[in-house]
Parts: structure tokens; sequence; C-alpha cells
């Protein structure tokens, strides 16, 4: 796999569009990957394998962009990238490394994940799969993510949720030749988590938490405790 950290200009018109619309973020992403890797779909897999998040990180007036990956990618054509007015889209030149994790079981990591924690409504007894819907409780959140770690092959030891907000895009579905508006919850938990199986837990890493990866949700950060 690999780590692309992007620092973006906040004064160039379209970063602060793609903050806005998260979607349009994922599209100028999807051009740093070969075209028969990553589909721009919404709600397509890609063999690129692509995952990525926004930090802002308001004591430094920065905003950074993480990206994870299967395919390297290249981001010569954003190094390059101005505005009408001549704002660059990236501060400073993208950084890019490898990223093969040595994991074991019974190690313990700080994460961070944003994520869109959703459950299904209808009757599942009968197999009916109704509307997708936002898990606003923080109890419910958590139990979302503990159900999520008992799959992934990991537990969570401790956690915060914070930043639970919506995220509106508009004609981001079409269906039946028509644009739909969509609008996804957003949470981000922070905590340490232990690794259970150390291969479940790197495909897990891989593969991403839960859905609306195309807006920036799914990546889980690892760091020492």
């Amino acid at each position: 796999m690999y780590l692309s950290r992007l620092s973006l200009n906040r004064l160039n018109a379209q970063v602060r569009a793609e903050l806005a619309r998260p979607y349009q973020m994922h599209r100028t992403l999807a051009r740093a990957f070969p075209d028969e890797t990553y589909s721009k779909a919404r709600d397509d897999d890609d063999a690129a394998g692509v995952l990525f998040r926004v930090d802002e990180i308001p004591r430094e007036q920065k905003i950074v962009v993480l990206v994870q990956s299967q395919v390297a990618p290249t981001w010569d054509e954003l190094g390059g990238k101005q505005d009408a007015r001549g704002h660059a889209y990236l501060l400073q030149p993208a950084e890019c490394k490898p990223f093969d994790p040595k994991l074991v079981a019974g190690q313990t990591l700080a994460f961070r994940l944003r994520a869109n924690p959703t459950k299904r409504l209808g009757n599942h007894a009968r197999g009916e799969k109704g509307k997708r819907v936002g898990l606003r409780d923080e109890s419910e959140q958590i139990a979302w993510l503990t159900r999520k770690a008992d799959a992934g092959g990991f537990r969570i030891v401790r956690v915060i949720v914070s930043r639970d907000e919506y995220i509106e895009n508009e004609n981001a579905i079409r269906h039946n030749d028509q644009s739909h508006d969509l609008k996804l919850l957003a949470a981000q938990f922070d905590g340490v988590l232990q690794i259970v199986n150390a291969d479940q837990f790197l495909q897990t890493v891989a593969r991403g938490i839960g859905s609306g990866k195309g807006f920036g949700f799914g990546l889980l950060s690892l760091a020492p405790t």
C-alpha cells in the first residue's frame, strides 16, 4: 500500500468548493491513478483501493488530505494546478511513501477513523433491505464501531466520538436518468485499539470501514500509542 499527504491551499477556489462537496475531491484524487484501476462511480469498488480523509488543523491553519491506496499515485497534475487568481491547489509538493505496517496480535495502536455509521431500516427477519440511515446517538455509534471491530480482527480499548455532522451533496446520485441529493452523517472516532487477528486486521485497514468511501469516509489511520 501507499500513503500520501497533501497540504491544500484554502485560498484556492477549487479547494474551497471541494471542502463543501467531498465527492468532487474524490473525483480530483482519482486523476492521480490509472483509469483502469480507479472507478469514479460512487458505489463501485476500485482496484486502486483508494481511501482518503480531510483533516483540518485549526492551530496551524492547515488542511491536510491523507490518501491510502494499493497503487502508487502520480500527483504531478495537482502540483501544477492553480485557480483563476493564481492560487495553487497545493501549498507544497505532495508526499507519498510505501505503507507496509508490521502488525501482530496483541499490539495496541492509536487510531483515527472518520466514518459514516449507519443502519438499515426494514424487517430483517423477512429479508427486507430498507433505507440506510445515519446513527446520531453516541452509544449507537460506538456499538456500530464495536461490531466493525469484531468483524475486522481488532477490539476497541477506548474511543472518543467527535465531529458529528451531516455532509450534503447535491446531485450525488443518479438513478433512472435522474439526479438526487445525498445527505450523509459523519462521525470521527479517536482512540486506542488492540489487534486480535493480524491478517484480518490488515485486510480491514486496506479495505476501509463502513460506507461512503467516495466522500472521505473509512480510512483507518494508525500510530504508536
